[in-house]
Formats: C-alpha cells, sequence, structure tokens
C-alpha cells in the first residue's frame, strides 16, 4: 500500500506518518516501548500476515452483514491535517485517499473482513472473487446485474477495459502499476501511449471483453495475487462516458454508497448518499450516515483536543488517517471513558529515510546516516509503546518473511543511534560529502520530524539543509525523478500479504520512474535478478529469495535507513457508532460506521 499518508503510508499505503512527532522524550508518556511489549504486539501483528482467502459468490453477494445496533441518518465528520493528493481512483495510491475510496468507488473485488483478524477476497462488482484457469495464467470475472454509476448508467465490461488502459496513460503518474506491467511488462505505456482513449486498445491476447458482463485477464505467467491486486483502490472503476481524463482528479463519479457533493481542494470534502448505490450488489459496504464533511488543515494536536473534549460535532467526529497527537496519549488512556473511544492495532508500515541515489552515492554515507538516526526520538514522538517499535529491517512485523533478528545496524542495541560509528565512518569523507538536503512535510509531524532528523545528523558532522515541501503533494515531490533532495522519509506497507508488494514497487530498478515508490532509484543487478527469480517461484520457494533479496539490499546497497514500524492509534466521539479497526487500510474502518442518536 503506497506510503502512509500523513502518508502510508501508500500508506500505503501505503502509504504515507500516521502520527505526529516531536523530538525529545521527556514525558513519561513518550519512552519507547521495552522489547517485550514489541515482542508482544509483533506476535498481533503476525496476524495480519495470515494468508488471504478467496470468497465465492455466496460470500459476495450483498447486502454487508449487519452491525449490531446500527442507525441511519446524520453527518458524520472527519477531521484531517492535509488535503488529498489526489481523488482521480487510477492516481489513489495512499493510506487517505484508500479511506476515501471506499466510499466513493467499487472495483472488480474488494477486502472483507471478520473483525478478528481475517481477510477475505470477495466480488465487489464481480460476481466471485474470480475464476482462474490455464495454470493461474487466465482469470475471468463476471460483473453483478445492475450495478450503476451514480448517473444511474450500469457498468458493463467495457468500462472495466477503460479503466485499466486508462492507467497507461502518461498522465496516470501516482497509482499502482501491478496490473499493467503484468499484462504489457515494465515498459507498459509503450503498448498504449494514449491510454485507449484513441483507436488502439489491448489486444483480447491480453485483456477480452467478449460481452457487457465478461472481462478475461491473459498473463503470460501465474498471477495468483490478481483478486487482491484489482481490491486496491486505485484499480477502482471509471466509467468510460464520465471520463474527464486529467480533470477527473477534481470530479470522480462515484459508484459507491457515497458521492460527492462539494469538493474545495485543500479544505474540505463533503460526501452525500449515491441514490444510484444498490446495497444487494455490495458485501463490503453500508450507507447508514446522510453524509460526510471532510474537514483538512485540522492539526493532529487540534484533532486529538477536540476529541477529548467531545463536544458539539465532536462527538460525531473521527480521525480520518490521523493518530492521537502524542503530547496528549496520557490524556486518552488514563481517563476510562475517553480509553474506551479508540482503537488501535500494528499498521503494516516501515517508516524509513530515504536516500536519493543519484546524489548520495558514497554507500559509506549511507551507511554513517542508518547508524547515526535516532530511532528513540522519534518513536517517543509517536507516543513510544502506542506509537511505534525501533524499526531493525526494511520488513514490517505484519509481512510473511520477517525476521525480528535480523539486524544489520544494530537498530534495537541502539535506537538512540550509534555515533561514534557514524563519526568513524565519517573520518575520511570529504566536506562537499557531507553536506544533505533534507525534504520534510510542512505539517505537524514533518517540522518536528525535520528537527529529530536535523539533531542527529549535525551530531555527527553533517551539514544539513532543510526544505519544507507542501504536505498534500510531499510524495508527489519526493516522487519526482529529478528531485533536488538527498534524503526524505517515507513510509511503506505491503499491498497484500506478501514480501513481493514490498521489494517489487520500492526497490526494482524497472519501477524507476516519475510517481514511483522506488524513492531512492535503487537499480542493482543483483537484487533485479532476484526479483525476477523470486516472481516465478511458488510462494514457499518465493519468500526465502525475498528474504535473500531483503538482506542484499540493505547490507550491499543500503538504500534506506529503517527507522520504526508504525503502531496505529486513533480516536473518535462518543456518538460514533460501529468502531473498529481495519487490519487491511491499519485506520477505523469506515465501511461500516453509524451515529448512535
Amino acid at each position: 500500500m503506497k506510503s502512509l499518508t500523513s502518508r502510508r503510508a501508500r500508506a500505503i499505503v501505503v502509504a504515507f506518518a500516521a502520527g505526529s512527532l516531536v523530538l525529545t522524550g521527556c514525558s513519561e508518556n513518550k519512552g519507547t516501548s521495552s522489547d517485550k511489549n514489541a515482542k508482544e504486539d509483533q506476535k498481533g501483528a503476525a496476524a495480519q500476515a495470515k494468508p488471504v482467502t478467496y470468497a465465492d459468490a455466496a460470500a459476495s453477494t450483498g447486502p454487508a452483514e449487519e452491525v449490531p445496533g446500527a442507525k441511519t441518518g446524520g453527518t458524520i465528520e472527519v477531521y484531517q491535517e492535509a488535503g488529498l493528493s489526489h481523488i482521480d481512483p487510477g492516481q489513489i495510491y495512499v493510506s487517505d485517499g484508500g479511506q476515501v475510496a471506499n466510499l466513493l468507488f467499487r472495483g472488480l473485488t474488494n477486502f472483507e473482513e471478520d473483525g478478528k483478524g481475517g481477510t477475505a477476497v470477495v466480488g465487489d462488482l464481480a460476481t466471485d472473487s474470480g475464476k482462474s484457469s490455464d495454470g493461474g495464467k487466465t482469470w475471468t470475472f463476471t460483473l453483478k446485474d445492475g450495478v450503476k454509476d451514480q448517473n444511474g448508467n450500469e457498468i458493463t465490461s467495457a468500462d472495466v477495459r477503460h479503466t485499466i488502459e486508462r492507467q497507461y496513460a502518461k498522465f496516470i503518474f501516482d497509482g499502482p502499476t501491478y496490473l499493467q506491467t503484468w499484462l504489457s511488462g515494465a515498459k507498459y505505456r509503450e503498448a498504449l501511449p494514449d491510454g485507449g482513449y484513441g483507436k488502439k486498445h489491448l489486444p483480447d491476447s491480453v485483456l477480452a471483453t467478449p460481452d457487457d458482463k465478461t472481462i478475461v485477464f491473459h498473463f503470460d505467467t501465474a498471477r495468483p495475487d490478481l483478486p487482491q491486486t484489482l481490491a486496491m483502490p486505485g484499480y477502482s472503476i471509471v466509467p468510460e462516458k464520465t471520463d474527464t481524463k486529467e480533470k477527473y482528479d477534481k470530479a470522480p463519479v462515484a459508484l459507491g454508497p457515497y458521492k460527492i457533493a462539494e469538493y474545495k481542494v485543500g479544505k474540505s470534502l463533503k460526501l452525500v448518499k449515491n441514490d444510484q448505490w444498490d446495497p444487494k450488489t455490495d458485501s463490503v459496504r453500508h450507507q447508514f450516515v446522510d453524509g460526510w464533511n471532510i474537514n483538512f488543515g485540522v492539526t493532529e494536536s487540534t484533532q486529538t483536543k477536540r476529541l477529548i473534549a467531545d463536544q458539539g460535532e465532536s462527538k460525531n467526529a473521527i480521525q480520518l488517517t490521523g493518530s492521537v497527537e502524542s503530547t496528549q496519549i496520557q490524556d486518552v488512556v488514563t481517563d476510562p471513558a475517553t480509553s474506551k473511544r479508540t482503537i488501535k492495532g500494528y499498521a503494516p508500515y516501515v517508516q524509513v529515510l530515504n536516500f536519493n541515489l543519484d546524489r548520495v552515492k558514497n554507500k559509506t554515507v549511507r551507511d554513517a546516516i542508518t547508524y547515526a538516526v535516532n530511532s528513540k526520538s522519534l518513536i517517543a514522538g509517536e507516543g513510544g509503546v502506542y506509537g511505534g517499535d525501533v524499526a531493525q529491517n526494511l520488513f514490517a512485523p505484519t509481512l510473511p518473511g520477517y525476521e525480528d533478528s535480523y539486524d544489520p545496524y544494530g537498530r534495537l542495541a541502539t535506537p538512540q543511534g550509534n555515533l561514534e560509528e557514524a563519526k568513524k565512518l565519517l573520518k575520511d569523507v570529504p566536506a562537499a560529502e557531507k553536506k544533505l538536503v533534507f525534504a520534510y512535510a510542512n505539517s505537524e509531524a514533518g517540522q518536528k520530524r525535520k528537527v529529530a532528523i536535523e539533531d542527529a545528523l549535525t551530531k555527527v558532522g553533517f551539514d544539513v539543509v532543510s526544505k519544507e515541501v507542501d504536505a498534500a503533494s510531499y510524495y508527489e515531490q519526493i516522487g519526482k525523478l529529478d528531485n533536488p533532495y538527498d534524503i526524505y522519509i517515507s513510509g511503506w506497507g505491503q499491498d497484500w500479504p506478501s514480501a513481493g508488494t514490498v521489494v517489487t514497487p520500492v526497490y526494482d530498478g524497472d519501477q524507476i520512474a516519475d510517481g514511483s515508490p522506488n524513492y531512492s532509484h535503487i537499480n542493482d543487478p543483483k537484487v533485479q535478478e532476484l526479483i525476477k527469480k523470486a516472481l516465478t517461484q511458488e510462494p514457499t520457494e518465493a519468500s526465502k529469495t525475498w528474504q535473500e533479496a531483503h538482506h542484499y539490499i540493505l547490507e550491499k546497497v543500503n538504500p534506506a535507513a529503517p527507522l520504526w514500524y508504525v503502531k496505529q492509534f486513533q480516536l473518535y466521539g462518543s456518538n460514533i457508532g460501529g468502531a473498529r479497526y481495519s487490519t487491511e487500510s491499519s485506520y477505523i474502518d469506515v465501511t461500516r460506521l453509524f451515529l448512535k442518536s
């Protein structure tokens, strides 16, 4: 999931981090979690690495499972600091966009959670999670009857074809690329330069739509993960009749339970009921409330204060991808009534300090930075045990293949940074190579992160020049190949439980492009060789190859310094019903919320 936002996450997110950051750990609520706590939490995180099941037609039929005590009516207020970078589904690959997408859009498949850590892929617009043949090289999906967009137009296979083909267009640069590369290779844009808007389309040997209800994907190798891939927000359907290309990012057409009533970029987004949405066709979403008021520009500290106070409209409010602000965590956890209004869990994100390999070419410098960075102060700012754990490597505890003992830079032993080792490495490095341009987001979290990074690196002899970047477009800016920055923080989480959804998008040289999550621009022949090998192997064999690639990347190349594993801790108003933690999104599950009164 793309880098987490406050991204992630995107996210993942995947992306883009979830919580606010401060430098010092002086108050009692900012200590880093103990090894015991980390181990306990990581046991819980392992539940998120469980294999996803593929559901049949019965499980894919709506309406969605009943939410106990659910009522209808009212408007949910949503607090969010940074604005959305995109609302064109094809451009969504971050956590805040993903949250909103689940209210507005629908794809062929979607994830359905049982609330106990189990996740299934169900048919969303499709009648089931897909049928494979030819050893997994061919996948066939059939559309449900009666699914319409907000304008009353029934969705057909032509809309699915259009959705996939428009991903080849040059103006789509910030979304996932799995499907396009699987169908047409790394240089997929060359296969359909105009994105299907002209007369040329993908051949039936790649993508076939034999009738209005059927879509057939043909791959050159088995793609067992396709149903999970299609469940990503970035592959939500864009109806062909209403596609306005670049302008679609400001006024997309809804298929989900809500549609856009008003959008003021960077300020607010108001959603109202989509009367064309039929709950009988949807096994995941609900339409309990009349609308959603999403308010941007509300800092995490303000969000937390309002939600703790729980007055007026704040009783009906949630945090979208923000977290309880770190300095106010004790106010939340020490008050039983407030503490009951929280959701928490291990997010799939690893926060790292990326090195732009086009600029920071000396591995000795990269290693010195990796030893110097202070994870302890960053995690303290996240809220200590509630915010995260020290990351000793690039794989999150939620990921199959995670090794809790793999710690090549001694991060667990020296979470505050190994300054002596960093200074030793820098002893003979020229002064010019010690000057670093650090990009940071102009959010509360970004501002405090800036202080933490400057403090740690200055102590060992680096000259850090910090450059402020607009928080809403932060990932877009660091995602530019020709960016003017040496180092920048990002977060990445698995798109589904497979190390391939971390190694391939983030460390694959074939993925280097504007908007790609390969933020370090790593392009190493050995890594490429291991990726190609893993992609042709069965999951058990592949996990060993992904592990080998992970070790090589971190030790031999070192494109990014691991900082911390993210935990989620969110607060909501007392009138919010149906709240639970979503292991799929790593935030509050927006698909089932209602107002109690």
